[in-house]
């Protein structure tokens, strides 16, 4: 085939259409056994209204000086995605790994924490975001772990805090939403690995897991 016929054969190739998100709400759906029920908790909307008043009041703590937000891996990826945008000071981004639910528990586990060699936080303004504060046992290891590079402050931003779960003295400086003791997913917060996806955040029917 000549390449002119080639050329010709990749323009006229349709692009296959996206596969749509999940639903409709409830996650009930007889085709994908696997889908569990939810409870709608936040649409994507008003999250992000949430997400641009963080911003407001990280910029307002900041000013125009440079922080290094570091986000918490996998949870807070979209989060963090989308608050960063909201700021207009120099950000640089870094990330740690941090899990404790691991397939399909509602509950956590036992703590794996990884955070990289991040010299060059010395003498920086910090900013850690992670997706939801739990029992405080994350954040406070993660914070600790941080210390070590000699930041010169250290702040938390998290999108969902659940106060009655707390186990470690641990407060967020910025906070987007204060919620029961729910398992939620959406909007990065998995269950089993699944439903990152999803642009609302909804919590779980107990009964479905």
């Amino acid at each position: 085939m000549s390449s002119s016929e080639g050329a010709q054969q990749r323009e006229t190739t349709p692009i296959p259409a996206a596969r749509p998100l999940p639903g409709p709400y409830p996650m009930s759906d007889s085709r994908d056994p696997n889908l569990v029920n939810g409870k709608m908790l936040f649409r994507g909307g008003h999250i992000a209204r949430e997400v641009a008043r963080l911003g407001r009041e990280v910029r307002a703590v900041y000013g125009m000086g440079e922080i290094t937000v570091v986000t918490v891996l996998h949870g807070a990826l979209v989060f963090t995605a989308d608050l960063i945008r909201e700021l207009d000071m120099p950000v640089r981004l870094e990330t740690v790994t941090a899990s404790s639910y691991r397939g399909q528990t509602t509950r956590p586990n036992e703590l794996d924490v990884r955070v990289t060699s991040l010299e060059h936080l010395k003498g920086k303004d910090v900013l850690v975001v992670d997706d939801i504060l739990d029992t405080g046992n994350t954040l406070s290891r993660v914070t600790r772990d941080l210390q070590r590079f000699e930041p010169r402050s250290t702040r938390i931003a998290v999108l969902l805090d659940k106060p009655s779960r707390r186990e470690v003295a641990v407060t967020a400086d910025f906070v987007g939403f204060e919620i029961p003791d729910l398992f939620v997913i959406g909007y990065g917060l998995d269950y089993d690995g699944r439903y990152r996806n999803l642009p609302d955040i909804l919590a779980l029917d107990p009964g479905s897991v």
